[in-house]
């Protein structure tokens, strides 16, 4: 049973500290989150020049990114916190422009004449090598945040285990994931931009 706390005349009760913090950024969350999904969708619109390559890139992306970013911060038993959804949009970023490397050289492939099944494949296996270390150099580069546990990791930690988990499963669903994605909307008539 809940007991309610009544308060003397004059005086007042307001969250501060950490918590006031957190309000106020998941506000702003609610805001840059969105702008930076539409401004992604905007930029690889005018780099493709139709909505369907974009829109598996993003649908590739919002299947595959969050899973192991999910996963690491339960298995760590890490809470979802303000840095986490930072690190979420920054993955996001890192995500789309490995996707956006595997497109881009399927069509380019395409140009050339190849069919759409052939150049999905030959795409994605010589391709898998700059996406890697497209990847990993941003995994690499978060690690020792990631693992760390002294003083002042509370809000660095969250942040790079997402990053560091998330391009990891990432690179190994996103090689499966995103060409038959592509292979499902391509059609021979499709206009390629490379």
């Amino acid at each position: 049973m809940k007991k309610a706390v009544t308060l003397p005349p004059g005086y007042t009760m307001s969250w501060g500290g950490e918590y006031s913090q957190f309000l106020d950024a998941k506000l702003q969350m609610y805001f840059t989150g969105p702008l930076a999904v539409v401004l992604i969708f905007m930029i690889l619109f005018a780099l493709y020049g139709n909505f369907k390559f974009p829109a598996t890139i993003a649908l590739g992306v919002l299947i595959t990114q969050p899973v192991g970013a999910l996963v690491a911060l339960k298995l760590t038993h890490t809470p979802f916190s303000v840095s986490s959804v930072l690190g979420l949009m920054a993955l996001l970023g890192v995500s789309v422009e490995t996707a956006v490397i595997l497109v881009s050289y399927i069509n380019k492939l395409r140009q050339e004449g190849m069919g759409i099944r052939a150049a999905t494949r030959e795409a994605s296996l010589l391709r898998l090598r700059p996406i890697m270390m497209t990847a990993l150099v941003a995994c690499l580069g978060l690690l020792p945040a990631a693992l760390s546990t002294g003083i002042g990791s509370d809000t660095q930690r969250p942040f790079a285990i997402v990053i560091v988990a998330g391009l990891i499963s990432r690179l190994f669903i996103g090689f499966f994931v995103n060409p038959v994605l592509y292979e499902m909307v391509a059609r021979e008539g499709d206009v390629l931009q490379v």
